[in-house]
């Protein structure tokens, strides 16, 4: 199963995290090897990059949105460019 989570980048060991969301397979690490970078979300400046095609690409096929990021895309709006069939999500 593939999800669009968080991926930590930037300094080790550094509190003012910077974040990629990514669509990855559900059993890799946070780090991990990704499928694909999707988006960028910057909690300190309150900035937000996404790449919406790519995004609703995995959400057709099936990719759930953790939490954070289901906040992030509804904060942005992308689920109302989805089919209404489509909306349900955990």
């Amino acid at each position: 199963m593939v999800k669009l989570r968080l991926k930590r980048c930037g300094r080790k060991q550094r509190a003012t995290a910077v974040y990629r969301i990514v669509a990855i397979d559900v059993r890799s690490r946070r780090e991990g090897k990704d499928l694909r970078k999707v988006g960028f979300y910057d909690p300190i400046k309150n900035q937000t990059y996404l790449n919406v095609p790519a995004i609703l690409y995995f959400l057709e096929k099936g990719a759930q949105p953790t939490g954070t990021v289901h906040n992030i895309l509804k904060k942005a709006e992308v689920f109302k460019e989805l089919p209404s069939n489509q909306t349900k999500f955990n």
